[in-house]
């Protein structure tokens, strides 16, 4: 089956049909049209699987997409017409462009924690170059994938965007072929599966990861604030987000005034008991529930901890002063588990972000443009958000990557249409005037234009 596919997306790459930029943004504004007529069926499907809330799936999944959509309907033709580059002294005279070409086939292997907007967003990136597409949704949220298959199916043909679900397997199965580009949203671990396989074929590769993303508090910064905002961020889709706060470092003075508004603003948003909200979603999955639980056992849990094995609920918890060589500090938590560690000094803040280097998201909160500098100057990390969360994720003219650990590459506007396709260069001469210096035999006169020309 797979076989036939990809020579069905061959073929019709081949017949460069998608080479016609109205012919891209044709099939983008039917996926806007399609999308937002089923965009019911979207949120019941994402509470099928882990009771996403209305409200989230709106601002987090469907308006993500649309809004990403809307932009490159409307800057697509700017974006693919050849760039003009000034030329060359050794070419007098030419005409020097670069113009964008798709990759070719492309697989994009997408996450359960955001199954529609980290599927569709790099497939609108994928279209709008020029590409066709094999998209593997993830198996953990088998409600999305079948809307995901249905809404794709209506806009485009196989032989342009085919959807493949199924199990693990499925996606090594769909590794062990050649494609011109690979598109990975996932753990660390499987992306460096991902990159070993395309690395057979010498395919190029995006991989989006994840890492401990700390957000870092001094004694500058608006407590009260500070806490509505990392309780929006961290307990979003139940802390199930790649660029959720994964744990807190906190000035030593202030660490129970924050942990009294943290309490507050968790109340606020959720109310007494966070299981009866409307606005708070579930684990994933049996295997992910189990191992978060795990990771609070013979811990100081000052917050929350609670939790139901039938509907895969905890309670939004805060940890105080775990060890770093705790399992909660060793990885992503990937869950509603916040970890409060304090320091004194910055020599204390770098003795702990030196263990979980190159996170993907990277917070600071303060009012000390010094301390700011020093923290942004001096670590390495996908993006940052000063006196906020996730603000980052939402800027479309913004690049949206990691770096080492976190990934590598980077999507969202027209950083997607970049990243999907690749620069070609062409210069264009005449034959006259036909300069002669370049040509042999050589002698002195020639070789100090050379010089000059070159600036040797």
């Amino acid at each position: 089956m797979i076989e036939r596919l990809i020579a069905k997306q061959d073929e019709f790459f081949n017949s460069q049909a998608t080479q016609d930029i109205n012919f891209r943004i044709k099939h983008l504004k039917k996926l806007k049209s399609v999308i937002k007529n089923r965009e019911d069926e979207i949120v019941e499907a994402l509470y099928r699987d882990f009771k996403k809330p209305e409200f989230e799936t709106l601002s987090s999944e469907i308006g993500v997409v649309m809004e990403e959509l809307n932009l490159h309907i409307r800057k697509l033709k700017s974006w693919a017409k050849p760039k003009s580059v000034l030329p060359h002294l050794a070419n007098f005279i030419s005409f020097d462009k670069i113009y964008r070409e798709a990759f070719g086939r492309v697989l994009i292997i997408s996450p359960w924690n955001y199954p529609f907007n980290l599927a569709i967003t790099p497939l609108i990136g994928a279209i709008s170059a020029g590409n066709t597409v094999v998209l593997k949704p993830s198996e953990y949220s088998p409600a999305t994938s079948a809307v995901i298959k249905k809404i794709l199916s209506e806009v485009f043909p196989t032989k342009y965007v085919a959807v493949v679900q199924g199990e693990a397997k499925i996606a090594r199965q769909l590794l062990e072929y050649q494609w011109d580009f690979i598109f990975f949203t996932g753990s660390p671990v499987i992306g460096k599966y991902v990159y070993k396989a395309a690395a057979e074929h010498l395919t190029p590769v995006v991989l989006e990861l994840g890492g401990k993303s700390p957000a870092i508090i001094d004694d500058t910064a608006n407590m009260r604030i500070t806490a509505r905002r990392l309780v929006w961020g961290k307990f979003l889709n139940a802390g199930q987000t790649c660029i959720a706060p994964d744990y807190v470092l906190i000035t030593e003075n202030k660490l129970d005034e924050f942990i009294n508004e943290m309490k507050s603003e968790i109340r606020k948003a959720y109310g007494e008991n966070p299981k009866n909200s409307k606005d708070y979603a579930r684990i994933i999955n049996k295997r992910n529930f189990e191992r978060l639980i795990k990771l609070i056992e013979n811990q100081n849990v000052i917050v929350g901890g609670n939790y139901s094995s039938d509907d895969l609920y905890i309670a939004p918890t805060l940890v105080l002063r775990p060890s770093l060589d705790d399992e909660i500090m060793q990885y992503e938590i990937f869950g509603p588990l916040l970890p409060v560690l304090t320091f004194k000094n910055q020599e204390e803040i770098d003795e702990i972000l030196s263990k979980n280097p190159n996170p993907l998201a990277f917070y600071i909160f303060s009012n000390d443009k010094k301390f700011q500098k020093y923290l942004i100057d001096k670590y390495s990390f996908g993006g940052g958000v000063i006196n906020d969360v996730l603000a980052h994720f939402v800027n479309p003219r913004l690049p949206f990557g990691g770096v080492g650990n976190s990934g590598t590459g980077n999507y969202h506007g027209k950083h997607s249409f970049l990243t999907f396709s690749r620069p070609k260069p062409v210069v264009k001469r005449r034959f006259f005037p036909d300069l002669f210096v370049r040509y042999l035999p050589s002698n002195d006169w020639k070789k100090k234009i050379i010089r000059f020309v070159f600036g040797i």
